[in-house]
């Protein structure tokens, strides 16, 4: 089931606790005014409604990859008729992961695991303007035909603080949300330095270097999905599965 802010002021009473602490922590980030979270087309999104959210499992259970997909799917069908600034937000219970002290690598591990699962469940073809390969500048996480900007917050990122939350969450983000915020408009590359100020002022730190615009020659996408707390960043993307079939 797909939520909506309004949707669950209204019936919140229905969520699970753990549920119901997820979404709270994420609308008191959302409506800080004194430390404003940096992605500004997301905080649009929680103030006009146009957000989704969805819950799901433990993420390194099955039953989570399979709850994933059927809500992508679903999102991906009604995505176009929520607002510009669309996003689905999914919350995970990891109730059971914090106790256990995950670093960022393991979540790292737990993030992509996610989506080489998911993809699994993808009977679409890939979209012919999309690269099959993550080392290619125009490659972009694809689902049921839809491209996606991924993003993953976890409760074990301190330092990069746009990073952190108390639960495991990702974020999909539709491609074509971008076509009036890339580095061809002027509103585009305007909110980009908004972004940026922000960015440094929430984390206390400067950007990760793999922050960059789609399309970019020297931009890959899968980089920006997960950042560590650091500025380093793995040297091959870890989904596999579409390793495997172009090498097939």
């Amino acid at each position: 089931m797909l939520w909506s802010k309004s949707l669950i002021d209204q019936l919140g009473e229905e969520l699970a606790p753990w549920q119901r602490a997820a979404y709270g922590h994420f609308s008191a980030a959302m409506c800080d005014e004194e430390k404003p979270y940096p992605c500004v087309p997301g905080k649009q999104g929680f103030q006009t409604d146009t957000l989704r959210f969805g819950f799901a499992e433990d993420p390194r259970k099955p039953a989570a990859s399979e709850k994933l997909a059927c809500l992508l799917k679903h999102y991906g069908e009604i995505s176009r008729d929520t607002g510009k600034y669309a996003s689905l937000v999914v919350f995970f219970n990891s109730e059971e992961i914090v106790p256990e002290n995950q670093s960022i690598d393991s979540y790292q591990d737990i993030f992509w695991g996610l989506l080489n699962r998911i993809h699994e469940f993808d009977k679409s073809p890939w979209p012919e303007d999309i690269a099959k390969d993550p080392h290619h500048h125009t490659w972009e996480f694809c689902f049921d035909g839809e491209p996606y900007f991924a993003f993953c917050a976890t409760p074990a990122h301190t330092v990069r603080k746009s990073r952190h939350f108390p639960y495991f969450l990702v974020a999909f983000q539709p491609r074509w949300v971008f076509d009036e915020i890339n580095s061809s408009t002027a509103f585009g590359q305007k909110l980009k330095k908004v972004i940026r100020k922000r960015l440094i002022e929430y984390d206390e730190a400067e950007p990760h270097p793999s922050l960059k615009w789609y399309g970019q020659e020297d931009n890959y996408e899968w980089k920006q999905y997960y950042l560590s707390d650091d500025d380093s960043s793995l040297s091959k993307c870890p989904f596999l599965n579409m390793h495997k079939k172009i090498k097939s």
